[in-house]
């Protein structure tokens, strides 16, 4: 399609919510040698906008810099997309480093451990995440032959990097996140499993069991399950599978900690199997990726892809269609802009040249159409949304692969096999998005409302944001109904349930995220699944009188509809969260997505 129209005419003045700017103050505008401010925000996008279309110039097409330069500024300013933390604070800088996740390799040398050690610096100094699979290190008590030492667990290595990340402020401006994987064949795979049950160790990383295919086998069948040596591939133990599931399920339920990834049905997606098999993800799981891989990262803002005439809403396809081809170039134009922390990262970056492209605003979205977070056509329009935005990805893909050429490792690649001639071996991921949904003023990713009125607390070195939904209000307005009795019951609670004189339609609507069914969560996230190249990070949310029942099922049920992973979050298991309910309540808070802080985790 024609992607040369411009779909809104070009904005005047920016719009940021009290919220935004402080958010964008903290951690985004650039500060001078003392410290103060020297940047707006109206600047701050003005210099990504010319840092990312500089791209033009350097891949041989100068007469587009000025075209590429004003669409992308007008996509940031309208906060039609955004792109992750990294672009938004970095791009323009001498530091340039743009990508939000990385994955680094963990190999049972001590000296390859030390290069690893070495690389999670500037990787985190300039505000990426970074994942591991542990998998690889030979298990706890075994005595190396060579040097006759007795080899530690892979969760003695986690606390090493965990204590690391602790020294460094992100940019100067955001603790590091990272994600530990380790198989479930693995050995020491149980203390992996409890590690994290003292909520005091490893607070600077969300871990993942890499399920197998073949475990799930076991535990339906009740079998006992082989732990494999990690260097020889011998067997060196069994444990019935259930216990493993079990101990699984009981650190989930109480700590939110494991989610699982399911390592065969990510393989089976793997657009480069000619370059290895893929063992870990970024922090939040929506990016699998090969050691050394990056991703770069951006919501499109969904509210703002909606059509108001006459009374009624609908989505404007058309303008969905021309932000998802602007966005694609964008991101492909980040690759080539970027600063890469190390040499094999900048390689394979771009060899592969994988994007995630997703949204965030889903539940503003849904609310504006009319329709319920917890009923079958949102569930239907998740499939047609996420089936429109990838179809119009790919074609944006192939028609860049035909102005620039296809990415490098393009032959032997599953887009190799299945015809398609792209530019990037992967486009689409859904990432959390909290951040950037503060400064779009938006919900965050496709997570349902968390509450009508909530409090982030110590997002912003201490500070608490209270955040009450202005959408509720709205329909409030826009229906008759008197508000302000109903308002302030809101803000103390964070929810309609059991408050009177609520319409039915209100209620229907504006459902949050512990009233929604743990299948819906996962109905929701399989939608948008079967039509993502990476993955989707998405958290299933649990009220705190949840079993381990529950959880249990929620495991099976993610493997079942063909998910690439999962985690659940029970409102209450852990000590220090993001987010409170109401403006008054006083329970232990829920997050979103995973539990570290939102500029961390969220991209």
């Amino acid at each position: 399609m024609n992607t040369n129209k411009n779909p809104t005419k070009a904005i005047t003045e920016l719009k940021l919510s009290v919220n935004a700017r402080q958010v964008l103050a903290a951690r985004y505008l650039q500060r001078d040698g003392e410290g103060q401010l020297s940047e707006t925000p109206e600047q701050l996008f003005s210099r990504v906008a010319d840092a990312v279309a500089a791209a033009e110039v350097l891949l041989n097409n100068d007469s587009g810099f000025t075209h590429w330069r004003d669409v992308f500024h007008r996509m940031l300013t309208s906060l039609e997309f955004l792109p992750n933390s990294p672009t938004l604070m970095n791009a323009g800088t001498t530091v340039g480093q743009l990508s939000a996740c990385f994955v680094l390799p963990v190999t049972d040398t001590k000296e390859d451990i030390s290069d690893t050690v070495k690389q999670i610096t500037p990787i985190q100094r300039t505000g990426g995440g970074t994942g591991f699979a542990f998998s690889h290190l030979r298990p706890r008590g075994e005595v190396v032959a060579a040097t006759e030492e007795v080899a530690s667990s892979p969760v003695s290595f986690m606390k090493i990097f965990d204590q690391l990340t602790e020294t460094i402020k992100q940019g100067g401006r955001r603790r590091g996140a990272n994600m530990g994987v380790l198989r479930v064949d693995h050995p020491d795979i149980l203390e992996f499993i409890a590690a994290k049950r003292d909520q005091h160790l490893l607070q600077n990383f969300n871990l993942s069991v890499g399920v197998t295919d073949s475990f799930m086998a076991a535990l339906r069948q009740d079998h006992p399950f082989p732990l494999h040596h990690p260097v020889t591939g011998h067997v060196v133990d069994t444990l019935p599978a259930r216990k493993i599931f079990d101990e699984m399920v009981e650190s989930a339920w109480q700590t939110g900690d494991p989610g699982l990834l399911f390592l065969d049905a990510i393989n089976r997606a793997n657009p480069t199997p000619q370059l290895g098999v893929i063992e870990a993800t970024n922090p939040c799981g929506e990016v699998p990726l090969l050691p050394y891989e990056s991703c770069n990262l951006g919501s499109i803002n969904l509210p703002r892809m909606l059509d108001h005439q006459n009374g009624s809403t609908t989505m404007d396809w058309v303008k969905l269609a021309i932000t998802v081809h602007h966005t694609v170039r964008f991101l492909d134009n980040v690759i080539e802009v970027n600063h890469y922390p190390v040499p094999p990262i900048a390689d394979i970056s771009r060899a592969n040249r994988k994007l995630g492209l997703g949204v965030m605003g889903f539940a503003e979205a849904l609310i504006r159409l009319g329709l319920a977070y917890d009923s079958p056509e949102a569930v239907v329009f998740a499939e047609r949304l996420m089936g429109f935005i990838s179809e119009e990805a790919r074609q944006a893909s192939e028609s860049l692969a035909v102005e620039r050429g296809m990415f490098a490792n393009w032959i032997g690649s599953a887009c190799a096999a299945r015809g398609e001639r792209v530019r990037n071996a992967t486009r689409t991921a859904i990432a959390p998005a909290g951040t950037i949904g503060i400064i779009a003023d938006t919900t965050p990713s496709i997570e349902p409302l968390f509450a009508l009125a909530y409090r982030r607390v110590n997002v912003l070195d201490g500070q608490t944001l209270l955040e009450v939904n202005p959408l509720f209000g709205d329909w409030l307005k826009q229906h008759g109904v008197g508000a302000e009795g109903l308002l302030s019951q809101i803000e103390r609670s964070g929810h309609l349930s059991n408050l009177p004189g609520v319409p039915a339609e209100a209620r229907r609507l504006f459902v949050t995220a512990l009233e929604i069914s743990p299948e819906q969560h996962l109905q929701i996230q399989a939608a948008f699944q079967r039509h993502t190249d990476n993955s989707v990070s998405k958290t299933i949310n649990l009220p705190h009188n949840a079993t381990r029942k529950d959880v249990a099922h929620i495991f099976q049920r993610a493997h079942e509809l063909n998910l690439k992973g999962v985690t659940v979050y029970r409102y209450g298991s852990k000590t220090s969260q993001v987010l409170k309910l109401g403006a008054e309540e006083n329970p232990a808070p829920l997050d979103y997505a995973r539990h570290c802080e939102p500029e961390e985790c969220r991209i």
